[in-house]
């Protein structure tokens, strides 16, 4: 064979550039270059995981506190950006977290969004939210939902800063190009129409109305968990039952009228690690965030193909984040409870939620 003239495969190599090369000004790129990345054989994030101390943060809202108003800022937040996301306003793909503080005798004005948000409050009491004319006030460790579309406003009667996480589905409506806000012209704060804990009334103590009703949709018609129950469930568990080898005591909120979770987007839990738990791994598809209500304990993370894992020494009131197919566990030598929220709901209604649970 005749060395200058060019093998089979050489030809199929400059080919296949020349046909890249010319198809590329028609927006047309070939699937066999990226197959392997688009379908891989495991679930793949750019996320990592992250912890934020409060002790670390708080200065800083304080300091936001003294710098900007919550009329001028709307809401007065923190983000908790992923550490591998910074810039895109996200603590994983698609959710977004960040903590609000409220001063004493002001308002956070009332407007409307297609994006539903939790609360989660972390410190303080004596604020409340409002939500379509009824008000509810707020408690550390209450769980607090604005549905999507829904006129809210939050204002302090306290004596003290108030704290709270704000959970919402903003990065995944910004992938729907779905997300948009309105403003209330009607004033800061929104009348006052119902009596507090109404919905709570009708919907919160295992009864609903005769003829039923879903005044917010497919989100929950209770907009405020208080976490007096939530505990009482935790700590009867504790003392009836034996712990999950994996969660410790985990229980998940519901909506009372379809026994589903309370919001469309956002899958909301709340456990309790017992004194002495060393829980046993897990992964799961959906990337979680924790707030830390009580005690101390170790989040123990593993990234996908990584061969040792980071340990998070976590205290009350912390924040972390645990991204997709991250191996997990959970240890407490106290004991602990933790609230989280996750993107579960959707990876269950289409069908792609998966779980692990390891033995070691």
């Amino acid at each position: 064979m005749n060395a200058s003239l060019p093998t089979r495969s050489t030809q199929m190599v400059s080919e296949r550039e020349q046909l890249y090369a010319d198809m590329s000004p028609h927006h047309l790129t070939p699937l066999w270059e990226v197959l392997h990345a688009l379908v891989p054989p495991a679930p793949q994030t750019p996320c990592v995981a992250g912890h934020w101390r409060y002790a670390d943060v708080r200065p800083f809202l304080m300091r936001a506190g003294a710098a900007i108003t919550a009329q001028e800022a709307v809401r007065r937040v923190l983000i908790l950006e992923n550490p591998a996301l910074r810039g895109q306003s996200a603590i994983t793909q698609s959710l977004y977290a960040g903590l609000q503080l409220i001063l004493p005798g002001e308002v956070a004005p009332s407007h409307r969004h297609t994006q539903s948000a939790l609360r989660f409050i972390v410190e303080g009491s004596g604020a409340y939210t409002a939500v379509d004319g009824e008000r509810t006030t707020m408690h550390p460790g209450d769980f607090i939902i604005t549905p999507s579309w829904t006129w809210h406003d939050h204002g302090s009667e306290a004596a003290e800063p108030v704290v709270w996480l704000d959970g919402l589905d903003i990065p995944m409506l910004r992938f729907f190009d779905a997300g948009f806000a309105q403003n209330d012209t009607r004033g800061d704060s929104q009348a006052v129409q119902r009596a507090e804990g109404e919905s709570f009334a009708r919907y919160g103590h295992n009864m609903a109305p005769v003829r039923k009703t879903a005044p917010f949709g497919a989100t929950s018609p209770i907009f405020s968990y208080p976490y007096a129950r939530t505990r009482e469930a935790l700590h009867a568990l504790e003392r009836d039952t034996a712990p999950d080898a994996h969660d410790g005591f985990k229980l998940r909120y519901v909506n009372p009228l379809t026994g589903g979770w309370p919001m469309p987007t956002l899958g909301t839990f709340m456990q309790r690690l017992p004194t002495g738990f060393s829980g046993l791994p897990y992964r799961q598809t959906d990337g979680c965030v924790f707030s830390v209500v009580e005690g101390q304990g170790q989040l123990h993370v593993q990234a996908p193909g990584a061969t040792q894992e980071t340990t998070y020494d976590f205290g009350s009131q912390d924040h972390l984040v645990v991204p997709s197919w991250h191996r997990t566990r959970l240890s407490s030598a106290s004991g602990a409870v933790l609230f989280s929220f996750s993107d579960r709901p959707v990876h269950e209604a289409l069908g792609i939620h998966q779980e692990e649970r390891l033995s070691a």
